[in-house]
């Protein structure tokens, strides 16, 4: 049997076993359930594609339920491009500790963690291995205070890696919601996310189809652009349940640039459709 090495907590030359390592991560896990135990529910946002507006819904998911009067906590763990405080126009901040816990941004009832609260310049890469990242998103869950929630929203990189598999393993009761585009080459990756899922035992509440034909500012006609109406296809093929279909509409550019979520412009159509998918959810 190899001879165990004390490191004094440092962890240098350590493999993890001695005495010191295994207390600090036997308090690290009763903290993690500790704060998971305030939350009465989670969900987690997933994607198997990039680009096809997964931040932009849990964004305006966290804020749409906040807007109910829930207590929402919005959790940013796409490490390499967090965007989420760029959409609520959070830009700048900074997170901050009360000597115990690190203290979310709030806005309002709705609390917000983000590696870009972080950085001390917005335009630095993250240039981290797996374990770097898998680190941070546990602390994440320990050391932030997010106290008494009735939602915790998780914006997840896009894909079934690390990330995504970190929260939804520390989560044993989280719910996802599945972000495709219209086209069948995303639908293609997103059948991934509905397998990794099923592979983890979590609840689906459904697919939203994001960029499902285009609103015209002027006079209100919906175009299709993107053929393929994957969202309810794969809805069907899978039963699982078909949340709704969000349009190309300016109104979710301009909002997000802007830091403004479209979630509170209720005379869009992108709001309307939005409005349905938060009561199948809430």
């Amino acid at each position: 049997m190899a001879e165990e090495h004390h490191c004094g907590g440092s962890g240098e030359g350590c493999t993890g076993n001695c005495e010191n390592c295994k207390q600090k991560k036997e308090n690290e896990e009763c903290r993690i359930q500790e704060g998971l135990n305030r939350i009465k529910r989670k969900i987690v946002v997933l994607s198997g594609k990039g680009g096809v507006g997964k931040s932009t819904v849990a964004v305006n998911l966290a804020f749409a339920l906040a807007a109910t009067g829930a207590n929402v906590g919005l959790m940013d763990v796409d490490i390499h491009g967090p965007s989420v405080p760029k959409m609520l126009h959070l830009e700048g901040m900074k997170l901050m500790s009360d000597g115990e816990k690190i203290t979310p941004v709030e806005i309002g009832n709705l609390k917000v963690v983000s590696l870009a609260f972080l950085l001390q310049n917005p335009d630095d890469a993250i240039i981290w291995r797996g374990p770097v990242k898998l680190g941070v998103i546990r602390q994440f869950f320990s050391d932030v205070n997010w106290g008494d929630l009735d939602y915790l929203v998780v914006d997840t990189p896009p894909g079934t890696g690390d990330e995504p598999l970190t929260v939804c393993q520390l989560l044993h009761d989280a719910e996802a919601v599945i972000v495709t585009t219209p086209q069948e080459v995303s639908a293609s990756d997103v059948r991934k996310s509905i397998s990794f899922c099923r592979q983890l035992k979590m609840n689906i509440l459904g697919i939203v189809e994001n960029m499902s034909g285009f609103v015209c500012p002027h006079c209100g006609k919906v175009t299709e652009i993107f053929a393929g109406n994957a969202g309810r296809k794969l809805a069907e093929q899978y039963a699982v349940p078909f949340l709704g279909r969000l349009p190309i509409d300016p109104a979710v550019s301009a909002g997000g640039d802007a830091g403004s979520p479209f979630a509170r412009q209720n005379e869009t159509a992108s709001a309307q459709s939005f409005a349905e998918i938060i009561k199948v959810i809430g």
